[in-house]
């Protein structure tokens, strides 16, 4: 542990939150790996069910690392992905995807933005647990292939577009939601984004701008896929 990452976690509410920082993070990786997995049973094609399954199984590898940390810093990792269980699962009962290409869409759009808001909060993070956050978050090359399968599919069926075009439109607004009320419910990411005496912090001003910066992402996600946002 650096220097730096030692004095950060001398503040208790700062260790409260990156311990919920990384139990969320945690378990929507757990989460995203059981949502790619039934996924993958949709695949029209062998190929594209190991491409799905490939992307669960990498999900599902950022999650020791994370329960490590977790445990070093004296937290239960179980513990401390509780209070995220339900507006995770909620996230995904009223996102559930009806065919192959949304569950597609939810994968790329979906956890991207997801990931968006969890990096911006590690920028006000000690170095240590910031690498660790990004490492975590990692694309790990998937990305290439739903592309390339949702805009071959828009150009064998344009009609399909304008669905899946909904279907992302629906995903943000269900994602922004879920993303503040979590923000809004944990104090103590409340008081990490707030800032403290030796760490920036946000203004409402900032904190909306940090919204804008997803929402734009968003939108060059849906752009890469042959999308309207």
């Amino acid at each position: 542990m650096t220097a730096s990452t030692s004095v950060a976690f001398e503040d208790p509410q700062y260790r409260e939150a990156v311990v919920d920082l990384l139990g969320a993070i945690a378990y929507g990786e757990i989460s995203a790996f059981e949502r790619l997995a039934d996924d993958a049973k949709l695949a029209p094609t062998l190929e594209d069910k190991v491409a799905m399954a490939s992307m669960a199984t990498a999900e599902f590898g950022h999650v020791a690392a994370l329960n490590e940390r977790l445990s070093q810093l004296g937290a239960d990792p179980f513990e401390a992905m509780a209070p995220f269980r339900e507006p995770i699962d909620r996230f995904h009962e009223y996102t559930a995807p009806d065919d192959w290409y949304e569950g597609l869409i939810k994968a790329y759009v979906g956890d991207g933005m997801a990931n968006d808001f969890y990096r911006e909060i590690a920028a006000y993070l000690d170095p240590d647990t910031r690498d660790l956050v990004v490492s975590a978050l990692e694309d790990s090359g998937h990305s290439a292939f739903v592309v390339d399968r949702v805009r071959a599919a828009i150009a064998a069926d344009p009609r399909l577009g304008g669905r899946l075009a909904l279907w992302g439109r629906r995903l943000m607004g269900e994602a922004l939601t879920q993303a503040q009320r979590v923000a809004a419910d944990r104090d103590a990411l409340s008081a990490l984004l707030a800032g403290g005496v030796d760490r920036p912090g946000l203004d409402l001003a900032a904190i909306g701008r940090m919204f804008t910066r997803i929402t734009e992402r968003h939108a060059a996600r849906m752009a890469e896929l042959g999308l309207d946002s």
